[in-house]
């Protein structure tokens, strides 16, 4: 069966098959994207019917299930925006393995392109990449019951590094305000603002850059910020401070969210502008490492109180991964 063209219909494109006297038809944002719904559900039919005929194992690739596994699944997942975004990429990534038959890939297969991956980017970024095509094999073996194991759980992951304890000077954040053309007190208007209005946000109240991209006005309370859903899974209040309410006090737009932009928009200002400012090594997320250690040196919170603030879970993790303090701010604090 031949794949009919995708039509245009306002901003999205729109597909309809007949599969065995039934009509589906899909929308999706883009041509490629349709074709690819439409290849999916065709081979499901031809495999369904060869498994109950012969009783055979159909050609299924690997991109194929990726993208049924991001449409049944992934887009409902709270972490869909990285699912989606693998998207794209997918097949420069995993190159003839995209569109090697699930049935035939084997830990051998997987390990040789966890060492390529691991040469091309971090540790981190591959452990993350691991669990997420993990869970699409997973899905293949107890949803669809294409497969009876999973491959990747044969494979050594790569060892994680030890976590960042980056701290942000005064100096860098002058710099990097600057590369945003943001003074501290003014009122936000164009992109890079807000970029920059941000970042000393999360220096207040140590919150993740995609928690202050969630936020909708209609969550800023009085003293504090109310998180409906955060990377835990739990809801979090996360208190003001004063000079966080000052912050605040300088959004003056009428829209529903407190930072008019989108992710992707937010992250590729703040990667390019600390690029133009000679600081390509900090992360937006160094801000939080930087906002809790502050808590304990300036503010002098109890750890217990601090988890509240951050939404840890595990005290461990707080203290270990976070919390950093030099051996002189130690010695300060016994003195106090």
């Amino acid at each position: 069966m031949r794949i009919p063209k995708p039509r245009k219909r306002g901003e999205a494109y729109y597909i309809e098959i007949m599969i065995n006297g039934k009509r589906s038809s899909a929308t999706r944002d883009t041509a490629k994207e349709c074709e690819q719904w439409a290849a999916q559900k065709m081979l499901e039919a031809r495999a369904n019917q060869l498994a109950e005929d012969l009783g055979v194992k159909q050609h299924y690739p690997f991109k194929t299930l990726f993208y049924k596994y991001y449409e049944e699944v992934g887009e409902k997942l709270r972490g869909s925006v990285y699912v989606k975004q693998q998207l794209g990429p997918f097949e420069e990534k995993f190159g003839a393995l995209a569109d090697m038959s699930i049935h035939d890939i084997t830990p051998k297969h997987l390990t040789a392109w966890r060492n390529k991956r691991l040469k091309e980017v971090g540790a981190n970024t591959v452990l993350r990449e691991i669990a997420l095509y993990s869970s699409v094999f997973s899905y293949a073996v107890k949803e669809l019951f294409l497969l009876e194991n999973n491959p990747w759980m044969g494979i050594k992951k790569p060892v994680k590094p030890k976590a960042r304890n980056r701290r942000i000077r005064d100096d860098e954040i002058q710099q990097l305000l600057e590369a945003l053309n943001y003074k501290e007190g003014q009122v936000p208007t164009e992109p890079d603002h807000y970029v920059a209005w941000a970042f000393l946000f999360a220096l207040e109240t140590a919150m993740r850059r995609g928690e202050i991209l969630g936020i909708q006005m209609k969550d800023i309370h009085a003293r504090h910020v109310h998180l409906p859903k955060t990377k835990n899974g739990d809801a979090r209040n996360v208190p003001l401070t004063k000079k966080a309410l000052e912050l605040l006090a300088l959004i003056q737009h009428d829209g529903l969210r407190l930072i008019p932009q989108n992710e992707n928009a937010f992250r590729l200002m703040w990667e390019r502008r600390k690029e133009k400012a000679g600081l390509a090594e900090i992360k937006f997320h160094d801000t939080r490492h930087e906002a809790i250690t502050r808590f304990v040196n300036n503010q002098k919170l109890p750890v217990e109180v601090l988890a509240k603030v951050t939404g840890h879970k595990t005290i461990k993790v707080l203290v270990n991964t976070y919390y950093n303090p030099d051996v002189e701010d130690i010695a300060d604090m016994l003195d106090a």
